[in-house]
């Protein structure tokens, strides 16, 4: 089965994109592909991901070490008791 194309009647567009591709050296998709998705997030207005996240990072301005919490909130437990209920385990 042949892979799905994509075409564009314009030879300045088609122009471009080999430009880019040979100097970028990617595939004629690639580049069409991270133009797209650049021209998705401009128009949108979305925010990739790892940008997201860094901005939330920054703008919460802590950093937690959540196994630091976990081991000081931990206690230790003497297990079960040998004698439940007034009667010994063992006859």
């Amino acid at each position: 089965m042949d892979k799905p194309q994509l075409s564009v009647r314009s030879a300045r567009a088609r122009d471009l994109a080999h430009r880019l591709a040979r100097r970028e050296n990617r595939s004629i998709a690639g580049i069409v592909e991270r133009a797209l998705e650049a021209y998705e997030t401009q128009q949108t207005g979305r925010e990739p991901a790892a940008d997201f996240y860094r901005r939330i990072r920054l703008a919460a301005a802590l950093d937690i070490d959540l196994d630091a919490v976990i081991r000081a909130d931990r206690e230790t437990h003497d297990g079960p008791g040998l004698a439940t209920c007034g009667r010994a385990i063992w006859p």
